[in-house]
């Protein structure tokens, strides 16, 4: 594992240096993200369709774009979103409505249970986690807590985007429920929770995805 571990604090600074500082706008850093993701899916191998699991932040945003780069792709794919579309806004609302246009299913549950979840999730390859980011602190509330505990249920291979949603970024203590990841594919570098004990078997194989800030990014990001 790299040797570097960003708190949520430190990773939202990179994030506001390359932005504010080096110009990075934040769609394009998203688009990196979710290309890496799939990227990294394609490696590992892909026999079926992709349920994608998001909630309303940037990690909601890298799920859109997963989901429209599968599409693009050929995959079959379907999003499962845990608020209305009314309530996204920013970066994740650019990447809602860039996937739109790209015929993917998406099923807004307000209440999931396996009667709602099962027929969209059936057969399903993978199920990628993009409900909760490195900002989300304790234990998830409804909707994401039951979509997570479906999703750990579920034969399919599962993918966490940054983090395992319920997994606390800079403590690796986890929440209930916590996604129960086989990968982990992290952005820039490893979580600080990652080397926590309790962490480890809810991460999987962690791989870290480059999202396109150079590292002398990182380090005057770390030193402000």
């Amino acid at each position: 594992m790299n040797r570097l571990l960003l708190t949520r604090d430190q990773a939202r600074r990179v994030d506001q240096h390359a932005i504010h500082q080096l110009g990075y706008p934040g769609p394009v850093l998203m688009e990196n993200a979710g290309r890496g993701c799939v990227d990294l899916l394609a490696r590992l191998g892909i026999d079926g369709p992709v349920v994608v699991l998001c909630g309303k932040g940037n990690n909601a945003g890298d799920g859109f774009v997963i989901a429209r780069r599968l599409a693009l792709h050929g995959t079959p794919c379907r999003v499962v979103l845990a608020c209305d579309p009314s309530e996204l806004s920013g970066d994740a609302l650019t990447a809602h409505q860039m996937l739109r246009p790209c015929g993917v299913p998406e099923h807004v549950i307000a209440d999931p249970t396996n009667k709602t979840l099962d027929p969209i999730g059936g057969g399903a390859s993978w199920i990628v986690d993009a409900l909760l980011g490195t900002g989300a602190k304790g234990d998830p509330r409804a909707p994401m807590d039951a979509l997570i505990r479906w999703a750990n249920a579920q034969p399919a291979r599962r993918l966490a985007v940054d983090l395992p949603s319920g997994l606390d970024c800079d403590t690796g203590v986890p929440g209930e429920p916590t996604f129960r990841a086989d990968f982990t594919a992290t952005f820039i570098a490893p979580k600080a929770g990652f080397q926590t004990p309790a962490a480890k078997p809810f991460l999987g194989e962690v791989h870290t995805v480059d999202i396109g800030v150079p590292p002398s990014a990182v380090e005057a990001a770390l030193c402000d």
